[in-house]
Protein backbone atom coordinates (compact mmCIF):
# COMPACT_ATOMS: atom_id res chain seq x y z
CA UNK A 1 0.00 0.00 0.00
CA UNK A 2 1.32 3.44 -0.94
CA UNK A 3 1.92 5.59 2.13
CA UNK A 4 0.49 9.10 1.97
CA UNK A 5 2.65 12.05 3.12
CA UNK A 6 2.38 13.19 6.71
CA UNK A 7 1.21 16.81 6.79
CA UNK A 8 3.23 17.96 9.80
CA UNK A 9 6.44 16.25 8.66
CA UNK A 10 6.19 17.62 5.13
CA UNK A 11 5.41 21.11 6.41
CA UNK A 12 8.41 21.14 8.75
CA UNK A 13 10.68 19.84 6.01
CA UNK A 14 9.47 22.47 3.58
CA UNK A 15 9.80 25.35 6.02
CA UNK A 16 13.22 24.20 7.20
CA UNK A 17 14.76 24.41 3.71
CA UNK A 18 15.82 28.07 3.63
CA UNK A 19 17.52 27.68 0.24
CA UNK A 20 14.23 26.74 -1.35
CA UNK A 21 12.44 29.78 0.06
CA UNK A 22 15.31 32.12 -0.78
CA UNK A 23 15.31 30.79 -4.36
CA UNK A 24 11.57 31.28 -4.67
CA UNK A 25 11.82 34.85 -3.40
CA UNK A 26 14.61 35.72 -5.85
CA UNK A 27 12.76 34.20 -8.80
CA UNK A 28 9.49 35.96 -8.01
CA UNK A 29 11.20 39.33 -7.52
CA UNK A 30 12.95 38.97 -10.86
CA UNK A 31 9.69 37.83 -12.48
CA UNK A 32 8.09 41.09 -11.37
CA UNK A 33 11.08 43.03 -12.72
CA UNK A 34 10.84 41.11 -16.01
CA UNK A 35 7.17 42.01 -16.31
CA UNK A 36 7.87 45.66 -15.58
CA UNK A 37 10.70 45.60 -18.13
CA UNK A 38 8.29 44.41 -20.81
CA UNK A 39 5.75 47.02 -19.72
CA UNK A 40 8.37 49.78 -20.03
CA UNK A 41 9.42 48.35 -23.40
CA UNK A 42 5.80 48.38 -24.57
CA UNK A 43 5.32 52.00 -23.55
CA UNK A 44 8.59 53.06 -25.19
CA UNK A 45 7.68 51.21 -28.40
CA UNK A 46 4.27 52.86 -28.59
CA UNK A 47 5.76 56.32 -28.06
CA UNK A 48 8.39 55.60 -30.73
CA UNK A 49 5.77 54.52 -33.25
CA UNK A 50 3.60 57.55 -32.43
CA UNK A 51 6.61 59.79 -33.01
CA UNK A 52 7.17 58.22 -36.43
CA UNK A 53 3.52 58.67 -37.40
CA UNK A 54 3.74 62.30 -36.28
CA UNK A 55 6.78 62.75 -38.55
CA UNK A 56 4.99 61.06 -41.44
CA UNK A 57 1.89 63.20 -40.91
CA UNK A 58 4.00 66.38 -40.76
CA UNK A 59 5.98 65.55 -43.89
CA UNK A 60 4.66 62.57 -45.91
CA UNK A 61 7.91 62.23 -47.89
CA UNK A 62 10.18 62.31 -44.83
CA UNK A 63 10.38 58.48 -44.55
CA UNK A 64 12.21 58.35 -47.89
CA UNK A 65 15.21 59.91 -46.13
CA UNK A 66 14.58 59.10 -42.47
CA UNK A 67 13.82 55.37 -42.71
CA UNK A 68 16.92 54.33 -44.74
CA UNK A 69 19.33 56.42 -42.65
CA UNK A 70 17.82 55.30 -39.35
CA UNK A 71 17.73 51.65 -40.43
CA UNK A 72 21.38 51.79 -41.44
CA UNK A 73 22.28 53.37 -38.09
CA UNK A 74 20.43 50.69 -36.13
CA UNK A 75 22.08 47.95 -38.18
CA UNK A 76 25.52 49.49 -37.53
CA UNK A 77 24.94 49.59 -33.77
CA UNK A 78 23.67 46.00 -33.79
CA UNK A 79 26.54 44.60 -35.84
CA UNK A 80 29.19 46.63 -34.06
CA UNK A 81 28.13 46.30 -30.44
CA UNK A 82 25.34 43.75 -29.85
CA UNK A 83 25.07 41.12 -32.62
CA UNK A 84 23.20 38.87 -30.21
CA UNK A 85 20.29 41.34 -30.20
CA UNK A 86 19.56 40.97 -33.94
CA UNK A 87 16.32 39.42 -35.09
CA UNK A 88 13.29 38.53 -33.01
CA UNK A 89 15.04 37.15 -29.94
CA UNK A 90 13.17 33.84 -29.71
CA UNK A 91 15.88 31.86 -31.58
CA UNK A 92 18.46 33.28 -29.18
CA UNK A 93 16.51 32.05 -26.16
CA UNK A 94 16.12 28.64 -27.78
CA UNK A 95 19.86 28.58 -28.50
CA UNK A 96 20.61 29.45 -24.87
CA UNK A 97 18.40 26.52 -23.83
CA UNK A 98 20.12 24.12 -26.23
CA UNK A 99 22.26 21.34 -24.69
CA UNK A 100 24.96 22.37 -27.19
CA UNK A 101 25.39 25.71 -25.44
CA UNK A 102 27.77 25.68 -22.46
CA UNK A 103 26.65 27.72 -19.49
CA UNK A 104 29.59 30.07 -20.05
CA UNK A 105 28.32 30.90 -23.55
CA UNK A 106 24.71 31.68 -22.60
CA UNK A 107 25.45 35.47 -22.45
CA UNK A 108 26.09 35.30 -26.21
CA UNK A 109 22.35 34.82 -26.64
CA UNK A 110 20.67 36.05 -23.46
CA UNK A 111 21.92 38.58 -20.92
CA UNK A 112 20.89 41.76 -19.16
CA UNK A 113 23.06 43.77 -21.58
CA UNK A 114 21.26 42.23 -24.57
CA UNK A 115 17.89 42.89 -22.92
CA UNK A 116 18.67 46.60 -22.58
CA UNK A 117 19.97 46.75 -26.14
CA UNK A 118 16.87 44.93 -27.40
CA UNK A 119 14.59 47.45 -25.74
CA UNK A 120 16.35 50.44 -27.27
CA UNK A 121 16.98 49.00 -30.73
CA UNK A 122 13.52 47.50 -31.27
CA UNK A 123 11.86 50.72 -30.17
CA UNK A 124 14.30 52.45 -32.51
CA UNK A 125 13.10 50.25 -35.37
CA UNK A 126 9.52 51.35 -34.74
CA UNK A 127 10.73 54.95 -34.61
CA UNK A 128 12.03 54.32 -38.13
CA UNK A 129 8.65 52.97 -39.28
CA UNK A 130 9.84 49.39 -39.77
CA UNK A 131 7.18 46.67 -39.97
CA UNK A 132 8.29 44.82 -36.84
CA UNK A 133 6.68 43.71 -33.59
CA UNK A 134 7.75 43.87 -29.97
CA UNK A 135 6.50 40.45 -28.77
CA UNK A 136 9.40 38.27 -29.91
CA UNK A 137 11.91 40.77 -28.48
CA UNK A 138 9.94 40.69 -25.22
CA UNK A 139 10.86 37.00 -24.91
CA UNK A 140 14.59 37.75 -25.06
CA UNK A 141 14.22 40.80 -22.82
CA UNK A 142 12.41 38.94 -20.04
CA UNK A 143 14.68 35.91 -20.40
CA UNK A 144 17.73 38.16 -19.97
CA UNK A 145 16.28 39.63 -16.79
CA UNK A 146 15.47 36.20 -15.37
CA UNK A 147 18.86 34.81 -16.35
CA UNK A 148 20.45 37.52 -14.23
CA UNK A 149 18.59 36.13 -11.20
CA UNK A 150 20.99 33.18 -11.20
CA UNK A 151 23.65 35.41 -9.65
CA UNK A 152 21.57 35.78 -6.48
CA UNK A 153 20.39 32.21 -6.01
CA UNK A 154 21.82 30.22 -3.09
CA UNK A 155 24.47 27.59 -3.75
CA UNK A 156 23.10 24.11 -4.50
CA UNK A 157 19.65 25.45 -5.33
CA UNK A 158 17.32 23.26 -7.39
CA UNK A 159 16.66 26.10 -9.85
CA UNK A 160 19.03 26.10 -12.81
CA UNK A 161 19.64 28.31 -15.85
CA UNK A 162 17.23 26.24 -17.94
CA UNK A 163 14.33 26.90 -15.56
CA UNK A 164 15.13 30.61 -15.37
CA UNK A 165 15.31 30.99 -19.17
CA UNK A 166 12.04 29.11 -19.70
CA UNK A 167 10.31 31.18 -17.05
CA UNK A 168 11.70 34.41 -18.48
CA UNK A 169 10.84 33.66 -22.09
CA UNK A 170 7.31 32.61 -21.23
CA UNK A 171 6.90 35.59 -18.91
CA UNK A 172 7.82 37.84 -21.84
CA UNK A 173 4.96 36.44 -23.92
CA UNK A 174 2.55 36.71 -20.99
CA UNK A 175 3.40 40.35 -20.36
CA UNK A 176 3.62 41.39 -24.01
CA UNK A 177 0.21 39.97 -24.95
CA UNK A 178 -1.41 40.37 -21.53
CA UNK A 179 -2.06 36.64 -21.86
CA UNK A 180 -0.65 34.44 -19.05
CA UNK A 181 -2.13 31.24 -20.46
CA UNK A 182 -0.35 31.88 -23.75
CA UNK A 183 2.89 32.28 -21.81
CA UNK A 184 2.50 28.87 -20.20
CA UNK A 185 1.70 27.24 -23.53
CA UNK A 186 4.63 29.00 -25.22
CA UNK A 187 6.96 27.59 -22.57
CA UNK A 188 5.73 24.07 -23.30
CA UNK A 189 5.36 24.29 -27.07
CA UNK A 190 8.43 26.29 -28.09
CA UNK A 191 10.96 26.61 -25.29
CA UNK A 192 10.97 23.49 -23.17
CA UNK A 193 8.62 20.91 -24.74
CA UNK A 194 8.00 19.87 -21.13
CA UNK A 195 8.22 21.50 -17.74
CA UNK A 196 10.34 19.97 -15.01
CA UNK A 197 8.02 18.79 -12.28
CA UNK A 198 10.17 20.15 -9.46
CA UNK A 199 10.21 23.67 -10.94
CA UNK A 200 6.95 23.77 -12.90
CA UNK A 201 4.96 25.46 -10.13
CA UNK A 202 7.57 28.17 -9.66
CA UNK A 203 7.86 28.73 -13.42
CA UNK A 204 4.10 29.13 -13.76
CA UNK A 205 4.04 31.46 -10.76
CA UNK A 206 6.74 33.60 -12.38
CA UNK A 207 4.76 33.73 -15.64
CA UNK A 208 1.57 34.73 -13.83
CA UNK A 209 3.36 37.38 -11.75
CA UNK A 210 5.01 38.87 -14.82
CA UNK A 211 1.65 38.98 -16.60
CA UNK A 212 0.11 40.57 -13.51
CA UNK A 213 2.58 43.45 -13.81
CA UNK A 214 1.20 44.18 -17.28
CA UNK A 215 -2.40 43.85 -16.13
CA UNK A 216 -1.84 46.14 -13.15
CA UNK A 217 -0.56 48.93 -15.41
CA UNK A 218 -2.44 48.47 -18.69
CA UNK A 219 -5.63 47.05 -17.18
CA UNK A 220 -7.39 43.77 -17.80
CA UNK A 221 -8.92 44.82 -21.09
CA UNK A 222 -8.15 42.77 -24.18
CA UNK A 223 -5.79 44.51 -26.61
CA UNK A 224 -8.06 44.28 -29.64
CA UNK A 225 -11.32 44.69 -27.74
CA UNK A 226 -14.12 42.12 -27.61
CA UNK A 227 -14.93 40.34 -30.84
CA UNK A 228 -18.60 40.08 -31.79
CA UNK A 229 -19.24 36.47 -32.78
CA UNK A 230 -22.55 35.71 -34.52
CA UNK A 231 -24.00 32.24 -34.73
CA UNK A 232 -21.50 30.30 -36.84
CA UNK A 233 -23.56 28.12 -39.15
CA UNK A 234 -22.72 25.96 -42.13
CA UNK A 235 -22.34 29.03 -44.34
CA UNK A 236 -19.07 29.87 -42.53
CA UNK A 237 -17.55 26.49 -43.31
CA UNK A 238 -16.35 27.28 -46.84
CA UNK A 239 -15.03 30.80 -46.02
CA UNK A 240 -13.36 29.40 -42.91
CA UNK A 241 -11.62 26.68 -44.90
CA UNK A 242 -10.50 29.29 -47.43
CA UNK A 243 -8.97 31.40 -44.66
CA UNK A 244 -7.19 28.44 -43.07
CA UNK A 245 -5.86 27.13 -46.39
CA UNK A 246 -4.82 30.59 -47.57
CA UNK A 247 -3.08 31.42 -44.30
CA UNK A 248 -1.40 28.02 -44.23
CA UNK A 249 0.02 28.46 -47.73
CA UNK A 250 1.00 32.11 -47.30
CA UNK A 251 2.41 31.54 -43.83
CA UNK A 252 4.43 28.52 -44.95
CA UNK A 253 5.85 30.41 -47.92
CA UNK A 254 6.57 33.44 -45.73
CA UNK A 255 8.41 31.29 -43.20
CA UNK A 256 10.40 29.64 -45.98
CA UNK A 257 11.26 33.05 -47.44
CA UNK A 258 12.50 34.32 -44.09
CA UNK A 259 14.68 31.25 -43.59
CA UNK A 260 16.18 31.38 -47.06
CA UNK A 261 16.84 35.10 -46.71
CA UNK A 262 18.46 34.94 -43.28
CA UNK A 263 20.37 31.70 -43.85
CA UNK A 264 20.97 31.75 -47.60
CA UNK A 265 24.27 31.49 -49.46
CA UNK A 266 23.30 33.22 -52.69
CA UNK A 267 24.91 36.42 -53.99
CA UNK A 268 22.49 38.72 -52.20
CA UNK A 269 23.02 36.90 -48.91
CA UNK A 270 26.79 37.14 -49.35
CA UNK A 271 26.48 40.87 -50.06
CA UNK A 272 24.28 41.23 -46.97
CA UNK A 273 26.93 39.63 -44.76
CA UNK A 274 29.78 41.63 -46.31
CA UNK A 275 28.00 45.01 -46.34
CA UNK A 276 25.29 44.88 -43.63
CA UNK A 277 24.97 48.66 -43.29
CA UNK A 278 24.48 49.31 -47.01
CA UNK A 279 22.07 46.41 -47.22
CA UNK A 280 20.03 47.73 -44.29
CA UNK A 281 19.84 51.16 -45.92
CA UNK A 282 18.59 49.54 -49.15
CA UNK A 283 15.90 47.71 -47.19
CA UNK A 284 14.97 51.01 -45.56
CA UNK A 285 14.47 52.64 -48.95
CA UNK A 286 12.18 49.83 -50.10
CA UNK A 287 10.22 49.92 -46.82
CA UNK A 288 9.72 53.68 -47.15
CA UNK A 289 8.45 53.30 -50.72
CA UNK A 290 6.02 50.56 -49.66
CA UNK A 291 4.77 52.76 -46.85
CA UNK A 292 4.12 55.65 -49.20
CA UNK A 293 2.40 53.43 -51.76
CA UNK A 294 0.11 52.00 -49.06
CA UNK A 295 -0.59 55.46 -47.59
CA UNK A 296 1.24 54.51 -44.40
CA UNK A 297 -0.54 51.19 -43.85
CA UNK A 298 2.65 49.11 -43.86
CA UNK A 299 4.57 51.28 -41.43
CA UNK A 300 4.97 49.94 -37.90
CA UNK A 301 3.65 46.79 -36.27
CA UNK A 302 0.14 46.94 -37.74
CA UNK A 303 -1.74 46.95 -34.43
CA UNK A 304 -3.95 49.89 -35.36
CA UNK A 305 -5.08 48.30 -38.61
CA UNK A 306 -5.67 44.95 -36.93
CA UNK A 307 -7.80 46.57 -34.26
CA UNK A 308 -9.79 48.45 -36.88
CA UNK A 309 -10.51 45.20 -38.70
CA UNK A 310 -11.62 43.48 -35.51
CA UNK A 311 -13.91 46.42 -34.78
CA UNK A 312 -15.53 46.08 -38.22
CA UNK A 313 -13.76 48.80 -40.23
CA UNK A 314 -12.94 46.93 -43.44
CA UNK A 315 -11.71 49.88 -45.52
CA UNK A 316 -8.18 48.58 -46.04
CA UNK A 317 -5.70 49.68 -48.72
CA UNK A 318 -5.51 47.66 -51.92
CA UNK A 319 -3.08 44.72 -51.69
CA UNK A 320 -2.64 45.32 -47.96
CA UNK A 321 -1.71 41.69 -47.25
CA UNK A 322 0.95 41.54 -49.97
CA UNK A 323 2.47 44.91 -49.14
CA UNK A 324 2.67 44.17 -45.42
CA UNK A 325 4.24 40.78 -46.03
CA UNK A 326 6.93 42.36 -48.18
CA UNK A 327 7.51 45.20 -45.69
CA UNK A 328 7.85 42.73 -42.81
CA UNK A 329 10.21 40.52 -44.80
CA UNK A 330 12.43 43.49 -45.63
CA UNK A 331 12.44 44.69 -42.03
CA UNK A 332 13.55 41.26 -40.79
CA UNK A 333 16.08 40.93 -43.61
CA UNK A 334 17.62 44.29 -42.75
CA UNK A 335 19.08 42.80 -39.56
CA UNK A 336 17.48 45.33 -37.22
CA UNK A 337 16.12 43.82 -33.98
CA UNK A 338 12.39 43.20 -34.16
CA UNK A 339 9.77 40.47 -34.12
CA UNK A 340 7.12 39.12 -36.47
CA UNK A 341 4.24 38.31 -34.13
CA UNK A 342 2.33 41.58 -34.52
CA UNK A 343 2.89 41.85 -38.30
CA UNK A 344 1.76 38.22 -38.65
CA UNK A 345 -1.46 39.00 -36.79
CA UNK A 346 -2.01 41.98 -39.09
CA UNK A 347 -1.42 39.87 -42.22
CA UNK A 348 -3.74 37.13 -40.98
CA UNK A 349 -6.43 39.68 -40.17
CA UNK A 350 -6.07 41.05 -43.71
CA UNK A 351 -6.49 37.57 -45.21
CA UNK A 352 -9.65 37.00 -43.16
CA UNK A 353 -11.01 40.37 -44.23
CA UNK A 354 -10.25 39.68 -47.91
CA UNK A 355 -12.09 36.35 -47.79
CA UNK A 356 -15.05 38.00 -46.03
CA UNK A 357 -15.27 40.64 -48.76
CA UNK A 358 -14.90 38.02 -51.49
CA UNK A 359 -17.74 35.96 -50.02
CA UNK A 360 -19.86 39.07 -49.32
CA UNK A 361 -19.72 38.49 -45.54
CA UNK A 362 -18.39 41.93 -44.68
CA UNK A 363 -21.16 42.54 -42.14
CA UNK A 364 -20.09 39.49 -40.13
CA UNK A 365 -16.39 39.40 -40.97
CA UNK A 366 -15.03 39.47 -37.40
CA UNK A 367 -14.91 35.67 -36.93
CA UNK A 368 -12.99 35.23 -40.19
CA UNK A 369 -10.58 38.00 -39.20
CA UNK A 370 -9.87 36.35 -35.84
CA UNK A 371 -9.52 32.99 -37.57
CA UNK A 372 -7.04 34.49 -40.01
CA UNK A 373 -4.99 35.97 -37.18
CA UNK A 374 -4.66 32.62 -35.41
CA UNK A 375 -4.11 30.67 -38.64
CA UNK A 376 -1.39 32.87 -40.13
CA UNK A 377 0.51 33.18 -36.85
CA UNK A 378 0.35 29.40 -36.44
CA UNK A 379 1.52 28.86 -40.01
CA UNK A 380 4.54 31.14 -39.62
CA UNK A 381 5.62 29.94 -36.19
CA UNK A 382 4.28 26.37 -36.40
CA UNK A 383 3.18 26.78 -32.80
CA UNK A 384 -0.59 26.29 -33.19
CA UNK A 385 -1.58 26.01 -29.52
CA UNK A 386 0.26 29.18 -28.53
CA UNK A 387 -1.15 31.00 -31.56
CA UNK A 388 -4.81 30.24 -30.97
CA UNK A 389 -4.53 31.02 -27.24
CA UNK A 390 -2.85 34.38 -27.99
CA UNK A 391 -5.65 35.38 -30.38
CA UNK A 392 -8.36 34.04 -28.08
CA UNK A 393 -7.06 36.11 -25.15
CA UNK A 394 -6.40 39.22 -27.25
CA UNK A 395 -9.94 39.43 -28.68
CA UNK A 396 -11.83 37.67 -25.86
CA UNK A 397 -12.75 35.00 -28.38
CA UNK A 398 -13.84 32.27 -25.99
CA UNK A 399 -16.93 31.72 -28.13
CA UNK A 400 -14.59 30.68 -30.98
CA UNK A 401 -12.27 28.36 -29.04
CA UNK A 402 -12.88 25.31 -31.20
CA UNK A 403 -12.81 27.30 -34.45
CA UNK A 404 -9.57 29.06 -33.55
CA UNK A 405 -7.97 25.82 -32.42
CA UNK A 406 -8.99 23.98 -35.58
CA UNK A 407 -7.84 26.85 -37.78
CA UNK A 408 -4.45 27.11 -36.09
CA UNK A 409 -3.86 23.36 -36.27
CA UNK A 410 -4.95 23.18 -39.92
CA UNK A 411 -2.82 26.13 -41.04
CA UNK A 412 0.19 24.78 -39.14
CA UNK A 413 -0.21 21.42 -40.89
CA UNK A 414 -0.30 23.06 -44.32
CA UNK A 415 2.73 25.17 -43.41
CA UNK A 416 4.72 22.05 -42.48
CA UNK A 417 4.37 20.84 -46.08
CA UNK A 418 6.18 23.97 -47.26
CA UNK A 419 8.65 24.99 -44.58
CA UNK A 420 10.74 23.81 -41.69
CA UNK A 421 9.83 25.28 -38.28
CA UNK A 422 11.00 28.88 -38.38
CA UNK A 423 12.41 29.35 -34.90
CA UNK A 424 14.04 25.92 -34.76
CA UNK A 425 15.88 26.66 -38.01
CA UNK A 426 16.97 30.11 -36.86
CA UNK A 427 18.08 28.58 -33.55
CA UNK A 428 20.46 26.31 -35.46
CA UNK A 429 21.83 29.38 -37.22
CA UNK A 430 22.39 31.03 -33.83
CA UNK A 431 24.27 27.97 -32.59
CA UNK A 432 26.74 28.41 -35.43
CA UNK A 433 28.00 31.48 -33.56
CA UNK A 434 29.34 29.33 -30.74
CA UNK A 435 33.18 29.30 -30.79
CA UNK A 436 33.29 25.53 -30.32
CA UNK A 437 31.04 24.93 -33.30
CA UNK A 438 33.07 27.30 -35.45
CA UNK A 439 36.35 25.58 -34.49
CA UNK A 440 34.93 22.16 -35.29
CA UNK A 441 33.77 23.39 -38.68
CA UNK A 442 37.23 24.83 -39.37
CA UNK A 443 38.91 21.57 -38.40
CA UNK A 444 36.55 19.60 -40.62
CA UNK A 445 37.24 21.94 -43.54
CA UNK A 446 40.98 21.61 -43.11
CA UNK A 447 40.90 17.79 -42.85
CA UNK A 448 38.50 17.56 -45.79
Amino acid sequence: MIQQPDFVTELRSDLADWRQWASRAVVLVYAAVAGLSVVAFTALSEHALSAFHALHHWQPLAPLLWTPLWTAGLAWVTVRWVPGAAGSGIPQVMAALSPATPSTQIPMFVSLKLSLAKIVLTAGGLLGGLAIGREGPSVQIAAGVMQHAGRWLPVRTAINDHALLVAGGAAGIAAAFNAPLAGVMFAIEELSRKLEQRNSGLIIAAIVLSGFMAVSIFGNATYFGVIQVPSLGVRFLVPGLMVVLGCGLLGGLFSRLLQSSLMGKDRISVYRRQHPIRFAASCGVAIAILGLVSDGATFGSGYNYTRRLVEGHTDMPLLYVTLRMVATWLAVWSGVPGGIFAPSLAIGAGVGNDVALLMHLDATSAPLIALGMAAFLAAVTQAPLTSFIIVMEMVDGHAMVLSLMAGALGASLVSRWLSNPLYASLCLAQLQRLPKVQEQEGDAARTG
